[in-house]
């Protein structure tokens, strides 16, 4: 699961990059279509990543916590899972309202509403925040699965 789950989460910002890049250098209508279709796609695929990658950190949490208690485990387990998940939720969200803003803003530029720097600078600052969040859920889903793994390995033990 937490390969499917890095895996749409790099498809999801790889296709925002490159949105982008289709945007800064766009020069007709075809261009504009192609940036905005792709955009829309990226946007939707990275927030179903973003999201399912917090649920999939939820359950992770819970189910190590049952086990903690059924299996009456040092609590520390616990903790450590809550400690490595925690940085993702803060930097996934701020990833997705700066994603979600981009693509509010690129219908203003469409409308001709809101400058289209606006739009562009909110584009850079989404990728930028994107790739953060990637880099945590790597971290924090390893993390827990190697904490997932001991906690298998001492309610085999016992």
């Amino acid at each position: 699961m937490s390969a499917a789950l890095i895996t749409a989460a790099f498809v999801g910002i790889a296709a925002l990059g490159y949105a982008t890049v289709l945007g800064f250098t766009a020069l007709g209508p075809a261009d504009v279509l192609r940036h905005t279709s792709l955009g829309i796609f990226a946007t939707l695929v990275t927030l179903l990543a973003h999201s399912m990658t917090m649920f999939y950190l939820i359950g992770k949490g819970r189910a190590v916590r049952e086990a903690v208690q059924e299996g009456q485990l040092p609590v520390e387990l616990y903790r450590a899972v809550a400690r490595v998940r925690r940085p993702v939720f803060s930097i996934a969200t701020v990833a997705m309202g700066l994603t979600m803003a981009t693509a509010i803003m690129g219908g203003g530029v469409d409308t001709d509403t809101v400058p289209a720097v606006v739009h562009s600078v909110l584009a850079l600052a989404a990728v930028a925040a994107n790739l953060a969040a990637l880099r945590t859920e790597i971290i924090a889903m390893l993390s827990s699965a190697r904490i997932v793994a001991e906690v298998d390995q001492l309610l085999e033990d016992r």
